[in-house]
């Protein structure tokens, strides 16, 4: 098993159309190298439909250490090719809602996820998988694809998690509910639903709305928001955002390795942003898929959850 300190060789591929990707990469090569990490090679895609093919090329060489730079699709669509292998993952955060750094506690300044890439600690996370195709942090079924996938690029770029939050208010006047049907160790059930996110960590959209979800606990989280009209959907999101105890009666949640998710009528599914895939299918949780650099427990917590 490699030893717990960070590779100090890597390669380091950005995507240059993220939100920050282009205008951060200059700067992150040199810090990273100022910081004692050999970088083999550096590469900005700016196609970002390439870049599954350029982490395919860099990981046959097995290299020590995988950066990817960008936002949560970006890092999601790397993440497949470092699933059974000792190439250790490690962010930076150049995207909008980041939320898989969020839910890491990676820092969202390049300084701060640099820190983390050479003075944080090696640690063997979760993955999720939608019909066995991997991801980071977050799936969703609702109001999310169609911010996601229909978001224009400028607002995103220019805005940031504001762009979504305008795109959101918008396309919630036209949204309808939908029945949703989770088969979990054997039970149907049926309910309407607003929204349904599949976590393998708290964040979705820059914000903490499944709390239970976490990537180091060998399970996955399916949390829906339950009702029909899209005011409920929105309270539920304020409830989460301000952190209110009523959050928690606006949803149902499952747990598992394992759980059925259909739709009627059959929904697109964004996988880490990325509008991927669609009802039906079976949600998994892949147990310590992947190494990824993460920042080094403080003190009481370390002697609170021991290794």
């Amino acid at each position: 098993m490699p030893d717990q300190s960070p590779p100090s060789s890597a390669v380091l591929i950005v995507n240059a159309l993220s939100r920050q990707g282009r205008k951060q990469f200059e700067a992150a090569c040199a810090k990273l190298r100022d910081a004692g990490i050999e970088l083999t090679e550096a590469i900005a895609v700016e196609q970002p439909g390439t870049l599954p093919d350029r982490v395919a090329r860099v990981m046959r060489e097995k290299p020590p250490m995988l950066i990817v730079g960008g936002g949560d699709g970006s890092l999601s669509c790397a993440v497949d090719e470092l699933v059974g292998t000792d190439t250790v993952f490690s962010v930076l955060p150049l995207g909008t809602a980041n939320s898989f750094a969020r839910s890491l506690g990676i820092p969202l300044d390049l300084d701060g996820a640099i820190d983390v890439i050479t003075g944080g600690e090696r640690r063997r996370i979760d993955l999720g998988m939608i019909d066995g195709d991997y991801y980071c942090n977050c799936a969703a079924i609702g109001l999310s694809t169609k911010i996601g996938g229909q978001i224009p690029p400028k607002l995103k770029k220019s805005l940031g998690r504001l762009g979504y939050l305008i795109w959101a208010a918008w396309q919630s006047m036209k949204f309808r509910s939908f029945k949703l049907i989770v088969i979990h160790d054997g039970v149907r059930e049926e309910m309407d639903a607003l929204e349904v996110r599949i976590a393998n960590g708290p964040y979705h959209g820059g914000v903490e709305l499944v709390d239970e979800a976490d990537p180091e606990s060998g399970e996955i989280v399916v949390q829906a928001v339950v009702g029909r009209s899209p005011s409920q959907l929105g309270w539920s999101w304020l409830a989460s955002w301000l952190r209110l105890r009523a959050r928690k009666d606006t949803t149902v949640e499952y747990r598992g390795r394992a759980i059925e998710v259909e739709t009627i009528p059959p929904l697109k599914v964004s996988i880490d942003g990325e509008v991927l895939a669609k009802t039906p299918f079976t949600a998994k949780i892949a147990p310590k898929a992947v190494w990824v650099m993460v920042p080094c427990p403080s003190p009481k917590k370390a002697e609170a959850d021991p290794e």
